[in-house]
């Protein structure tokens, strides 16, 4: 009786090795498929025509003042855009804040075209039927430094200050589901549905995560800006609605920027 038990119990335990084994390589063979199918999306980005049109807005004449956006300075110097993105969110002196690139653009049509912080700030986010200026302004800048490494400095005291601040906000908990960031994107190999998520802890996972945003999404054949990123990500966690460029935005962005230094940066990115 006793060898029949053990060699039961053996029996049990191989099924159950094998179980996950089968379930392991079922779980890779997802990821590969996945991974080929973004691979294919990314032969003909169709964000190449909000970087185009971003382009001509970044020159064209514009604002009560008649002036273009060629001498904003995005952090590098007035005019220069070409890995500007790298560098951001950092502190600027003539606003005395902390932004990122969306913040700053704002801050440039303000200080060089005349147009109000709110005139600005209006629809933001592109949707069916509604192209507007930020998508396209967002995906020419960010086109520019495709290639280059993340080096955000994070030295200055307010830029600390906004890195101790977006940490708070990655590992706050509220809402109806006691959610924050962290929980899902502060633990390995998670996923819902298809969807990977990456942990924005794990230096690999938060340089190959950051450096893809802004993105063209497929589902909604529309370029998508790093702002609207943490704006979804909010609604899908149920907490307040996200304000654009508001502080903490640019806090959580800084967090996340920081901990993406060294990679790559290649966006606009294509994703489903």
């Amino acid at each position: 009786m006793r060898k029949t038990w053990e060699k039961a119990a053996r029996a049990a335990l191989a099924a159950a090795a094998l179980a996950a084994t089968g379930v392991g390589a079922q779980q890779k063979s997802a990821i590969e498929e996945i991974e080929r199918y973004r691979a294919a999306l990314g032969d003909g980005n169709p964000a190449e025509l909000w970087e185009a049109r971003g382009d001509a807005i970044w020159k064209e004449k514009r604002g009560p003042k008649n002036a273009s956006l060629e001498q904003c300075d995005l952090g590098l110097g007035p005019g220069i855009v070409r890995g500007a993105y790298t560098v951001l969110p950092k502190y600027f002196a003539d606003t005395n804040k902390v932004e990122d690139l969306e913040s700053r653009l704002v801050s440039c049509m303000v200080m060089l075209q005349g147009f109000t912080p709110e005139q600005a700030k209006k629809d933001p986010y592109g949707g069916p039927g509604k192209k507007v200026a930020m998508d396209a302004l967002v995906a020419f800048v960010t086109s520019e430094s495709r290639g280059l490494p993340m080096k955000v400095a994070g030295t200055h005291p307010k830029e600390v200050e906004a890195y101790d601040l977006g940490r708070q906000i990655f590992f706050h908990r509220g809402g109806p589901y006691d959610f924050s960031c962290a929980t899902c994107h502060g633990v390995n190999n998670q996923r819902i549905r298809l969807q990977d998520l990456p942990n924005l802890l794990n230096p690999r996972d938060a340089k190959k995560a950051y450096t893809s945003w802004p993105a063209y999404r497929v589902s909604q054949g529309e370029v998508r800006s790093f702002q609207w990123r943490l704006l979804d990500c909010f609604r899908q966690q149920r907490f307040p609605e996200l304000e654009f460029t508001s502080p903490a935005s640019i806090a959580l962005t800084m967090f996340l920027a920081k901990n993406s230094n060294g990679g790559t940066f290649d966006a606009p990115a294509i994703k489903r």
